[in-house]
């Protein structure tokens, strides 16, 4: 494997999450009925520095909910005897909230469904809208972010990763590319 490719770093990440929280306020003509949702483990990350961005902007408090949709994945055999659960805890009801999940990286778009799934089992919401980081491509679903950080095209066989200060230390997205 080569070098990774350093797409995004901190002050560039930083500049889309800002972009990103002023583009919700005005879709949303404000924040009224507005609660964000972080799918574990990065998209809360991003979720939690969108939902501080909201609240300066406007004044007004968001609520946040944190998503683990392990047990609603689609591969969930695959992935381990024991899989690692973070845990779920949406401390607002769902039902006629317009919802703003947010993620990492859109890819095949299987996770964005498992967390749809999640999320209408706890409540019919008003609207989901999908804010993500990175969109790389590949779809495997019909699914579209209404808010991009940056759009990657990628390779197949090229990964997208992103850390946040939070969890890994440090704020930046790097391509890592395929060997040649």
């Amino acid at each position: 494997m080569r070098e990774p490719a350093v797409l995004m770093d901190d002050a560039a990440v930083k500049r889309a999450i800002t972009r990103i929280s002023h583009e919700i306020i005005e879709k949303n003509a404000g924040l009224d009925n507005i609660a964000i949702i972080g799918i574990q483990r990065r998209g809360v990350s991003m979720a939690k520095m969108l939902r501080d961005n909201l609240e300066q902007i406007e004044g007004v408090k968001v609520p946040l909910g944190i998503l683990d949709i392990t047990f609603y994945r689609d591969d969930l055999s695959k992935l381990s005897a024991h899989p690692v659960v973070n845990g779920t805890h949406i401390p607002f009801d769902v039902n006629n909230t317009k919802i703003i999940l947010v993620d990492d990286v859109l890819f095949t778009g299987r996770t964005i469904r498992s967390a749809i799934d999640n999320i209408f089992d706890m409540g019919r919401p008003a609207c989901i809208q999908l804010a993500i980081l990175i969109d790389r491509g590949h779809r495997q679903l019909p699914f579209r972010a209404d808010y991009v950080g940056k759009n990657v095209p990628t390779s197949i066989h090229e990964s997208i990763e992103v850390a946040f200060d939070d969890v890994d230390g440090k704020t930046n997205v790097v391509l890592n590319k395929e060997a040649e």
